[in-house]
């Protein structure tokens, strides 16, 4: 089964939820609300891709996607329902739009117009902030083809548009993603 738009994809776990934390044998339940989106599962396994799709990702892949493609949610009654992505069983339609990056081979790939920046820690400043880390500053931890094209690689410490960052762990790394074209300049 194919579609002709979609990737068809499964929950990474088998759970639309990652709400759970191993603390030596067991497991704690971290949040239990359907409307947290720190804890819905944005891991993703493609089961299928487009029918016309010509890109690199292949069934098997992992996809790091949006928040809401696995979360429930109540209806007008109060009925719970799933969102617009579920097809059927486990099985999920996703939009380009709906994924950032794919994992092959143990290694991460940034999709489209994304890419993921790793926060620089605060330098030492004369007046005293609360921020831990230098705003509107990052190095690219996984540039996009365009990026890469314009002589923006990985380790490249950039400039970014406020409140262009979306806060995401990847492999227990904290990192922003955005559009590569919130990057504002290179240093």
């Amino acid at each position: 089964m194919k579609s002709p738009f979609y990737f068809i994809v499964k929950p990474c776990n088998g759970k639309r939820y990652d709400n759970t934390k191993k603390i030596g044998d067991v497991d704690f339940i971290v949040s239990n609300s359907k409307e947290d989106h720190t804890v819905s599962n944005r891991y993703a396994i493609v089961q299928q891709t487009p029918i016309d799709y010509k890109g690199n990702i292949k069934p098997g892949d992992t996809l790091l996607v949006h928040h809401n493609v696995f979360k429930y949610y109540n209806d007008m009654k109060g009925k719970e329902r799933s969102g617009k992505s579920f097809f059927q069983d486990d099985l999920f339609f996703i939009d380009y739009d709906q994924f950032y990056m794919y994992k092959q081979n143990d290694e991460w790939f940034c999709h489209s117009k994304y890419c993921m920046i790793k926060p620089i820690p605060k330098k030492n400043h004369y007046l005293k902030t609360h921020q831990e880390e230098e705003p509107l500053m990052g190095l690219v931890k996984y540039p996009n083809e365009y990026l890469i094209s314009k002589g923006i690689i990985k380790g490249t410490v950039v400039y970014f548009q406020p409140d262009s960052e979306y806060e995401y762990t990847i492999d227990g790394e904290k990192l922003y993603r955005m559009f590569d074209k919130n990057i504002t300049m290179t240093l």
